[in-house]
């Protein structure tokens, strides 16, 4: 069974720094150059969000499942996605909600669907960082551990002067993305 405690507390961090950020202009903030505003991260996490329950779902269902992070990196899906979603606050509810469906179908998948491979391909900056099969605990776990504190921290840099309101969880990896980057 796989412990989705880290998952749920990372999320949880990626929605108090982005309520934070939202308190201070939210997406008026402007990053910088070539990064994303706060609606552009969180569309890019809800998109990732959901490319991971569609893997894990496939998995459950018997079903052969891939992984590929370039619908969350495509500026015209992101725009979407944040339209769709309702902008800011529909994004804060949409990637929390994924976050609680991520964690309730952890403790459904057996050790084998788990242990699954999962032909994966994870770009960021233009730049292949992943392009094998990776097991689906893998790719569930570096959400929590890379991926969601590598945005919490992009969401804070966005406030003036870096004002952090909000505590970190797994700060060790992650990433800075923006435009192209993210995985």
């Amino acid at each position: 069974m796989l412990d989705t405690a880290p998952l749920r507390e990372a999320h949880r961090a990626l929605l108090d720094a982005a309520a934070t950020v939202a308190g201070h202009g939210g997406a008026s903030l402007v990053p910088p150059a070539g990064e994303w505003n706060a609606d552009q991260i969180l569309a890019h996490v809800s998109i990732v969000d959901a490319v991971t329950i569609a893997a894990a779902s496939s998995i459950a269902a018997g079903a052969s499942a891939t992984y590929d992070n370039r619908m969350a990196l495509d500026a015209w899906t992101i725009d979407r996605v944040i339209v769709r979603a309702g902008g800011n606050a529909g994004l804060r509810d949409r990637v929390r909600d994924q976050g609680e469906a991520l964690c309730a179908l952890g403790p459904i998948l057996s050790e084998a669907e788990l242990d699954t491979p999962v032909p994966t391909l994870l770009l960021s900056k233009g730049m292949a960082l992943v392009d094998q099969p990776v097991a689906l605990r893998d790719l569930i776990t570096g959400l929590a551990e890379v991926e969601l504190p590598g945005h919490t921290r992009q969401l804070l840099a966005l406030l003036p002067d870096h004002d952090s309101e909000v505590t970190l969880v797994g700060t060790n990896g992650g990433h800075r993305g923006g435009e192209g980057s993210g995985h």
